[in-house]
């Protein structure tokens, strides 16, 4: 494998475990995992840090853990985009 095949992030090498594009997930998982959110107070501490980096006025610390918050709000995704085609199986009869 060359350089420039590797993942270049976390959600790339989570993608390659999590194969969003299977959708294999019984039907009871993919409800649960499709109703994972933020909580409140989360959504409000995501929404206060992106306002002070839009004002740059965030701090390294701050900055940080945006950062994480973004990268688990990746994760949520690609477990979601992995959810909804196998509830459509689910649907089809599959």
């Amino acid at each position: 494998m060359i350089a420039s095949d590797l993942p270049t992030t976390e959600i790339d090498i989570l993608a390659q475990v999590v194969g969003p594009d299977d959708p294999s997930l019984r039907a009871e998982l993919a409800r649960s995992i499709l109703a994972m959110r933020f909580t409140d107070e989360a959504q409000s501490t995501v929404r206060s840090l992106l306002d002070k980096g839009n004002q740059g006025t965030l701090t390294p610390p701050e900055q940080s853990a945006l950062d994480q918050y973004l990268r688990v709000g990746q994760f949520i995704d690609l477990l979601q985009a992995k959810a909804r085609p196998s509830l459509q199986d689910t649907a089809a009869g599959v």
